[in-house]
């Protein structure tokens, strides 16, 4: 198969990749984050389990439900800071 031709009018590279660089707040967030170990979310992800756990022993069905509805969104914080970690964000600030 062969490789793919520039079509005539599409934007060059780097016209794009200005168009769809990240804001300077996402910026700075993921130079922090990316910073943390990969396995800080995977903890966060346990612990809200085992408090939803603990809640739901102690009688707090609702305090349960609330705590292990975290799991996921720690679970997909960890994949977005692996992703950013991996493949970067922006290649036009890309340091």
């Amino acid at each position: 198969m062969a490789a793919p031709t520039r079509m005539a009018g599409q934007r060059s590279d780097a016209r794009e990749a200005y168009e769809h660089s990240e804001g300077p707040v996402a910026r700075s967030i993921e130079h922090y984050t990316a910073q943390l170990p990969s396995d800080t979310f995977l903890w966060a992800a346990g612990a809200s389990i085992l408090g939803s756990l603990t809640l739901m022993a102690t009688g707090n069905r609702h305090g349960a439900l609330f705590v292990g509805q975290w799991a996921p969104t720690f679970l997909l914080l960890g994949i977005y800071n692996k992703i950013v970690k991996v493949a970067g964000s922006d290649r036009v600030h890309a340091s």
